[in-house]
């Protein structure tokens, strides 16, 4: 399909012989495919994640979108332990009682 794609980057027909289908509808020329807040290239060697149509590194998508601290607002990394209360979910030290401090 090089020549009846358009690029989701720059806007351009892709006539390269190579380009990134990053979803069924959004086709990238290779050197266009980068983090839409960093700009690192995202290739084979990088994991490419989509929102509202912009690609994103795994750092840059975790810091926008991931879930965060109810109390402190900093992101998860995957060995943090959490505490869900409803719909927060708090850092195992975040999760306090809010009168007097003690961690709960």
């Amino acid at each position: 399909r090089p020549g009846l794609a358009l690029c989701a980057g720059c806007g351009g027909r892709i006539q390269d012989p190579f380009l990134l289908r990053v979803s069924p509808d959004l086709e990238w020329h290779v050197a266009c495919l980068k983090c839409a807040e960093c700009g690192q290239p995202l290739d084979e060697t990088c994991t490419c994640f989509l929102r509202d149509g912009k690609a994103y590194c795994k750092r840059d998508y975790s810091r926008l979108f991931g879930i965060k601290c109810a109390q402190c607002r900093a992101a998860f990394s995957s060995s943090d332990l959490v505490m869900r209360a409803r719909d927060h979910v708090y850092h195992l030290e975040c999760f306090r009682c809010a009168a007097c401090g003690r961690q709960l």
